[in-house]
């Protein structure tokens, strides 16, 4: 693992340079990443909401570099999303990045006004080599 070239990794600060990966273990079937720090903008009022990531993928050849994936969620803190989205977008930039077997990630908006909001994507890959979207409880 010392031959790795990640930008993130070890570095002080906090600047985001994307999604980075590395080489999935051999007999790793299924990574859980959760975050429960996730901010961004309602794209209506502008007020800040607060969401808990889960992020459930089966490698193929690639694993997502924790770090990096930190300064990918703190990148939407001033962006305004719908709930409902948010969590299609990150499965869309997860699956780009790591072309994994299939991905699954829930979005839980914390409450505000006593409604929790729940987004799910799942997306898989196609025989064809592109995805297709997936969904199940």
């Amino acid at each position: 693992m010392r031959n790795l070239k990640l930008k993130s990794l070890g570095k002080k600060g906090s600047a985001y340079f994307g999604l980075e990966t590395f080489k999935a273990p051999s007999h790793a079937s299924i990574i859980t990443c959760e975050s429960d720090e996730v901010t961004a903008l309602c794209p209506v009022t502008n007020q800040p909401d607060w969401y808990k990531v889960v992020i459930d993928y089966s490698p193929d050849r690639l694993c997502v570099e924790s770090k990096s994936l930190k300064l990918y969620l703190h990148t939407f803190r001033n962006k305004g999303h719908f709930c409902e989205a948010f969590a299609d977008i990150i499965a869309k930039d997860l699956f780009a990045a790591m072309k994994p077997v299939s991905i699954d990630v829930s979005v839980t908006q914390k409450s505000r006004g006593g409604i929790s909001i729940i987004g799910r994507a799942s997306l898989s890959k196609a025989v064809d080599g592109g995805f297709r979207s997936t969904f199940r409880k």
